[in-house]
């Protein structure tokens, strides 16, 4: 599975050591310099998590799929460097504002940052 904006890693950096990078147990599919939310993966039920707020459901489970497998732990990092972590792939631009700096990586708390992000936007995906 792959990921829009995801950091490519190609094999020949990591033998000359020009990066470390690592798949995070699976929840950095294209490799991640540090593993955010973990090397333990976090399946969660999609139809749960949208249905705690008003939104578009079908928008938001399709989305939630698309952006993290439903895997709560998944991390991304894109290619200048940031973040997407959990459900809804929050960006560490939004951490700050969202979770007190630190990455949305628990079911709870990612909803929130996906709330806010989602009102932030103007209520549009």
């Amino acid at each position: 599975m792959s990921y829009a904006g995801t950091v490519a890693v190609h094999p020949e950096n990591l033998l000359q050591g020009n990066l470390t990078s690592s798949t995070c147990g699976g929840n950095c599919p294209g490799g991640c310099a540090s593993c955010p939310c973990g090397s333990s993966s976090n399946y969660e039920d999609a139809a749960k998590w949208c249905a705690k707020y008003s939104w578009n459901q079908a928008n938001c489970q399709c989305i939630m799929k698309a952006e993290s497998g439903t895997n709560a732990n998944a991390a991304n990092q894109n290619t200048g460097g940031s973040y997407d972590v959990g459900l809804w792939q929050i960006n560490d631009y939004n951490w700050n504002a969202c979770s007190s700096g630190k990455a949305p990586c628990d079911p709870s708390t990612n909803l929130a940052c996906a709330i806010d992000v989602y009102n932030w936007g103007g209520k549009t995906w």
